[in-house]
This record gives C-alpha cells, sequence and structure tokens, in this order.
C-alpha cells in the first residue's frame, strides 16, 4: 500500500487555500481517522466515501485509514473535500493513477450511492485552484456552469464516482454517465449553444412622475456611489426611485464580476445558468431581519450577508425606523472600511461589502407628519423617538438626507416626459469616466472611495471655496466624517457638470443634500 495524494479546496470566506488530501491505508485494526481541523459535516464524510467506493464497485480494505488535510492548523469545513478524499484512498490503493488523481483538484459531494452531488462556493474554490497553478479540476455536473466562469480552468464534470474512476484509469466513460468536459469559458447551454449573460428587467426612472430633487439626488448618488437617506410620506415614491438606481449605474468590470459572482457562489443564491453577474446587485431586506442576516453570520460556519450580497451594488432598506437599532447600527462599520469581518473560535472570516446603502422611511409611525395636507396624529415624543431609531453615527455615513413630498396634482397634469433611465446613465457614465481619469494611478476609482485626508491634501479647494462648510464643521453641524462625505458629493456634482473642481456653487449644493431631511426630522 502506497500513500495517495489528491488536492482540494477549504474556503475561508471567500479566501481559497488549496489542501493536500494524503490518505494513508495500513495494517492494523480497521478503524478510518480524519485530521486536519475537520468540522463536523466533513468528519462525516468517512462513513460517505466508504459507502461510495463500495457502491461504485471498489470498497475500501479493512485496513488502518488515516487521511489528513493539510495544512493542518487551518480549519476545513464543509463536503466538498468528499471527492478528494475517495480518490486520493483509491489511489492508495492502487485503484486509480496515483498520477492523474495528483493532477487534478477535486470538489463534490458524495452519495451513498457515489453520485457525486453539488456544492456551494465551487467559483472561488476553482478560482484558488486556478491562481496556484492548478487549473485541471474535477466537479460535480451540477456545478459545472459555474466552473467554467473561471478564465483558464479545465474542466471535468463528473456525475458519479464511477465516472472518476474511468477518468483516472484512462478508460472508456460510462455511456449513460459520461462526464462533460470542456475548459472554461461563457456557460453552455444543454444543446451547446452559451447561454445569456445575466440581465434580468430594469425599472425605468420614467416611470417616476415629477420629484426633480430626488431624481438629481439619485443621479448623484449613481455617479459618486454615494449613501442616501429618503424620507417622505407614504406613497411619494421612495421605493421607486431607490428600485432604479441599480440601473443608473455601469456594468461590473471583469475582476468586480468574478468577486460579486464568488460572494453569491457561498451564498448559495448564485443561478449559474445566468453568467458573471455584470450588473451591480440588489437587496432588499425585510425590516424584521436580524443584525446576522445583514452582515452575516449563523450558526456553525458564516455565510454572507445582505451587505456582502450588495456588493458592488445597492443594499435597500425600506422603512428603515423599522428595523431594531441595534441590525441598523451593525451596518456602521462595514460602511465605513468595506467589508464584513464575523470573528468565530476557529478564526474571523471577511466577506466584501462595498455596497450603496440606501435608506427610505416615513417621517413618524403614522408617516402623515409631512406633506400630504393630512393631520398626522403622532406626538413629538413619537416622532423623535421614530426617527431616534436610525442612529447618529449611522446617519453621519449616510452622504444625501433628502425630503421627498408626495407628488403634487400639478406635477402628475405636466405634459413633460420624465427622462429615461438611459438617459441619466449615460450622465452617469460620464461622471465616472472622469473618476476614472481623475484618480488614475491610485487605488480608488470612484469618488466614495477616495479617503477624506486624500481628498483634502491632495486637491485642496481653498477657502473661499469651503467656506460655508468651515462654518458647518466650527459650528458643530458637521463631524470630520460628515465633512469629508460632503467634499466628495461636492466632486460628484462637479463631474456631473464637466468641471475640473467644485466651485462654492457645488459645495453649497451638497451641504444642502446633506441638510436638507434634517428639517422634516
Amino acid at each position: 500500500m502506497a500513500l495517495g495524494r489528491a488536492w482540494c479546496v477549504t474556503l475561508v470566506g471567500l479566501d481559497g487555500h488549496l489542501v493536500a488530501v494524503e490518505a494513508d491505508v495500513a495494517q492494523g485494526l480497521p478503524a478510518f481517522t480524519l485530521t486536519g481541523l475537520p468540522d463536523a459535516s466533513l468528519n462525516e464524510s468517512r462513513d460517505r466515501v466508504r459507502a461510495a467506493t463500495a457502491n461504485a464497485g471498489c470498497p475500501l480494505p479493512p485496513r488502518r485509514i488515516t487521511v489528513n488535510l493539510a495544512p493542518a492548523a487551518l480549519p476545513k469545513t464543509g463536503t466538498g473535500f468528499d471527492l478528494a478524499v475517495a480518490v486520493a484512498l483509491l489511489a492508495a490503493t492502487d485503484r486509480v493513477d496515483p498520477a492523474s488523481v495528483a493532477s487534478r483538484v477535486h470538489v463534490g459531494e458524495l452519495g451513498l450511492d457515489g453520485r457525486v452531488q453539488p456544492v456551494r462556493g465551487i467559483l472561488p474554490a476553482v478560482l484558488t485552484a486556478v491562481r496556484a497553478g492548478r487549473p485541471r479540476v474535477v466537479v460535480p455536473v451540477g456545478n459545472a456552469r459555474e466552473a467554467r466562469l473561471v478564465p483558464g480552468v479545465d474542466v471535468v464534470a463528473v456525475r458519479s464516482l464511477a465516472d472518476v474512476l474511468a477518468l483516472h484509469r484512462g478508460e472508456p466513460m460510462p455511456d449513460e454517465e459520461g462526464p462533460v468536459v470542456g475548459a472554461g469559458a461563457a456557460p453552455v447551454d444543454d444543446d451547446g449553444a452559451a447561454a445569456e449573460p445575466d440581465g434580468g428587467e430594469r425599472l425605468d426612472l420614467a416611470d417616476v412622475l415629477g420629484q426633480a430633487e430626488a431624481r438629481h439626488a439619485l443621479e448623484v448618488a449613481a455617479a459618486g456611489g454615494h449613501n442616501m437617506l429618503l424620507l417622505g410620506p407614504p406613497g411619494a415614491g421612495k421605493t421607486m426611485l431607490a428600485a432604479r438606481l441599480p440601473g443608473l449605474l455601469p456594468d461590473l468590470s471583469d475582476e468586480q464580476a468574478l468577486e460579486v459572482t464568488a460572494v453569491h457562489s457561498v451564498a448559495g443564491t448564485l443561478d449559474p445558468s445566468l453568467g458573471l453577474l455584470r450588473r451591480p446587485p440588489f437587496e432588499g431586506p425585510h425590516h424584521t431581519a436580524t443584525p446576522a442576516a445583514l452582515v452575516g453570520g449563523g450558526t456553525g460556519w458564516p455565510r454572507p450577508g445582505a451587505v456582502s450580497r450588495a456588493h458592488r451594488g445597492v443594499l435597500f432598506l425600506d422603512e428603515a425606523c423599522e428595523f431594531a437599532p441595534k441590525a441598523l447600527d451593525s451596518l456602521r462599520q462595514p460602511l465605513e472600511v468595506g467589508e464584513v469581518v464575523i470573528h468565530r473560535a476557529q478564526g474571523a472570516l471577511r466577506f466584501p461589502a462595498q455596497v450603496q446603502l440606501v435608506l427610505a422611511s416615513n417621517p413618524c409611525p403614522c408617516g402623515m407628519s409631512s406633506g400630504t395636507g393630512a393631520e398626522c396624529t403622532c406626538s413629538s415624543l413619537a416622532r423623535r423617538r421614530y426617527l431616534g431609531r436610525l442612529s447618529g453615527p449611522l446617519l453621519d455615513r449616510v452622504d444625501l438626507h433628502l425630503e421627498v413630498l408626495a407628488v403634487s396634482r400639478a406635477e402628475m397634469a405636466l405634459d413633460v416626459a420624465p427622462e429615461p433611465t438611459a438617459v441619466v446613465a449615460a450622465r452617469v457614465a460620464q461622471a465616472r469616466a472622469a473618476q476614472r481619469e481623475r484618480l488614475a494611478g491610485t487605488p480608488w476609482s470612484s469618488n466614495c472611495e477616495v479617503p477624506g485626508w486624500w481628498l483634502r491634501s491632495a486637491w485642496p479647494l481653498g477657502q473661499a471655496v469651503t467656506a460655508e462648510l468651515d462654518q458647518a464643521l466650527d459650528r458643530g453641524r458637521l463631524s470630520i466624517r460628515g465633512y469629508d462625505r460632503v467634499l466628495r458629493v461636492a466632486w460628484t456634482e462637479a463631474d456631473l457638470a464637466g468641471r475640473t473642481a467644485p466651485g462654492r456653487g457645488e459645495v453649497g449644493r451638497a451641504i444642502l443634500l446633506r441638510q436638507r431631511a434634517r428639517v422634516a426630522a
């Protein structure tokens, strides 16, 4: 009996690590030991592998079996190691060619009958293998589309352990259950046609009547990647506006698309038939969501929350004041640093969380304290308590505070067609292009990403331009964080106007956009 070696991938958050699966079959009392910090689901692979190999016609011998997952100090989780454990043992018992097994990375869960079941996180796992110089991978058929989204990968998709045996023995594949072999490319339909990339029906700004100020604020938010608060009575159009924000955002780059698709792969929300997620995602959790649902976590190994699933897109919290304050405040750190760090006894996991946060809320519990003409039944204390659920530190991270008033009959009767999404998106694209040109050679690509200290030192605007902003800081109306966020909005206003730098007008509009809703509050 020899030592068998196979390769697999473990994920810690979105970070993948190549794992060597070493199998030793020696004389001794029958036992199956799995070492290398496996979790409970991985420990159970001993029984799955034993049953699957027996039902595939190659039972494990009644010997002392030891399987080690190296590096042993790295926690391993999930059922995706089953296939690698099985082929390492088959190589150790000379049932398959050890060199063929060691040349490929194997990821998949085994059923007791030998079928290979799909698992979560295939895309980041395959991406890790390719970057580690091992582009030849074996995955379940159910994960084949997703695996082929990674450029440069050589995928063999198998339906059962019998397919894997044939592959590594160099034998003809079983006719009914032959594997699907192909290099990394666009996902392929069953009939051989390339699948269409994700698109989905986009909502159009032309559906929104009136709301000229809110539409401009939405354009500014899209152009600079800014967070925003929409405060107004029921039916004013807050949700309609927020739902149309993703349509104004540009498509994701190749690198961003891989990153976003990997998040959804780990979360189990990816439809691989749609290809890479090229459009910015949109997440709108219900107001009963817990902190774990928003930022990630849960029992066992943590999963990405809504803020990570909205990475590079929009996180929309409708009826924001109905969310638990603890849940809302859990977003403060992710909004500041652009990632979520979840600590567990086994270690810390990191998920990306660069999102545009959009909050929408009524101004009071009854919703009638602003702009409807109806009489509000809420006391002043009830209004303060209601809006007080949006804490000061959270609102300090929101760039645009906008009061959305109800649309009047006169606005509805205007014979002027509202601008459609395509027209506004074109202006947003031009503003984004100006930002990329200005920020070329830096780690940032949009105004919302630029640190305030760098913005103030690299491109100072002069005291004459920032006089009103300096006064707001001196009087305590703005924190230094708020000061920097107003500066970012001012630069976005300048980009939309085609100016090389903001003037007093752009700074004044940026201040107004940040403080307007506070009057209603």
